[in-house]
């Protein structure tokens, strides 16, 4: 006679889906981290789906299993990136609106590390591979929109009044001017007075 099974059972295969489905959630996790480290240090052409796998500590063909393009991997990578930023900054801020130098400091902070080296190199990558086009276009729209609202959200800005969205898309365009300005020196010094100067700007715009 057969095992039965009830509801406080499992067949075998079922347990082990759970462990499995688990390994596989961090095997994509490594290889987008890993994505996110070449394509900043190394730039489009020295980043390629074998270079990442080796990185991450998997073989090429799980690589491909998750992704199966190239162009999969690294828009998927810089979109996950994007989206844990997205989080810890909600996270540090997490009772809402907070001193305004403060925002403006960590909203800078998204463009002048790994993620916005990554980013940066999948543009560049993108105005030349027709292919890669489409994605990057619709993932800069999204991770765009997203800091948006979070950046509105954190200053506390009522974008009904005249000229308030503007001042917001402001300081972030000017964030990410200062994030360029970074890939080449360090600007830290540089960057520090203009914070200051627009969380001025900011207290006589938003009120």
């Amino acid at each position: 006679m057969g095992a039965v099974s009830g509801p406080g059972t499992e067949t075998p295969s079922r347990a082990a889906a759970g462990p499995k489905q688990a390994r596989s959630r961090v095997t994509r996790r490594h290889l987008l981290e890993a994505a996110v480290s070449c394509l900043a240090e190394q730039g489009w052409a020295g980043s390629t789906v074998a270079v990442v796998a080796e990185r991450a500590g998997v073989s090429r063909g799980a690589a491909q299993y998750h992704f199966p393009t190239r162009e999969d991997l690294f828009t998927a990578a810089v979109a996950y990136v994007a989206e844990e930023r997205s989080a810890a900054l909600r996270e540090l801020f997490h009772a809402g609106p907070a001193p305004r130098p403060a925002v403006v400091e960590a909203l800078v902070d998204l463009y002048t590390g790994t993620l916005f080296r990554a980013a940066l190199q999948l543009w560049v990558a993108a105005s030349n591979e027709d292919q890669l086009r489409p994605q990057v276009t619709e993932l800069e729209a999204r991770v765009g929109r997203e800091t948006h609202r979070i950046a509105v959200e954190l200053l506390g800005a009522d974008e009904s009044a005249p000229g308030v969205r503007e001042t917001v898309q402001g300081l972030l365009d000017m964030a990410r001017g200062l994030g360029l300005a970074n890939v080449l020196t360090d600007d830290t010094a540089r960057r520090a007075r203009v914070v200051a100067q627009w969380s001025r700007i900011l207290d006589a715009a938003l009120g």
